[in-house]
């Protein structure tokens, strides 16, 4: 990827980022909140505290689908689509040990994502009828904790310094009496 794509990507998303969460706020702004002003998540986020308001919230429902509709579709899309030019290039790498390393690297990859979107998908972009406070909980660790816990693992383990120090870590801990 040419720098200049690179640096016109991320600039987009970030006013993207700002633009909305601007939005947001000003959405926020004129909701009353009348009980209580806890808010049962693991982080402020926008469906738990449109939860709490006591006055109506249908726009900010609205402007709310709207946007993850959007930024998921992008997001989502634009990742589909690297990997539409990956799988296209790895396609013509001749070797079949070239290919089956290529298919290595990202079929983990590609896990990972895949397991990201479908949690981000279940949380934002579903009706709110079906709304349950205690299942948001718990996906948003999926996509929030979880992911970026395990794509570094999955990379490191494909690293050969990292496997042969497991192996010594592991042969290590053998000789270790037991108590």
């Amino acid at each position: 990827m040419r720098k200049e794509v690179c640096v016109g990507i991320a600039t987009t998303v970030w006013i993207a980022g700002m633009i909305d969460s601007a939005i947001h706020a000003g959405l926020m702004l004129p909701l009353s909140f009348c009980d209580s002003n806890v808010i049962n998540h693991f982080y402020c986020d926008i469906p738990p505290v449109l939860y709490l308001a006591c006055s109506d919230t249908f726009i900010n429902e609205f402007m709310t689908m709207i946007a993850n509709v959007v930024f998921g579709i992008c997001s989502c899309g634009l990742t589909l689509t690297s990997y539409f030019f990956i799988l296209r290039t790895i396609f013509r790498i001749r070797s079949t040990e070239g290919k089956k390393k290529a298919f290595s690297t990202c079929s983990s990859h590609l896990f990972v994502i895949s397991f990201y979107f479908s949690a981000l998908i279940y949380t934002y972009i579903r009706p709110s009828s079906v709304y349950s406070l205690d299942k948001d909980k718990l996906v948003s660790l999926i996509y929030s904790v979880v992911t970026p816990v395990v794509n570094p693992l999955i990379y490191s383990l494909r690293n050969k310094d990292f496997k042969e120090g497991m192996k010594m870590l592991i042969g290590n801990l053998r000789l270790l009496p037991r108590s």
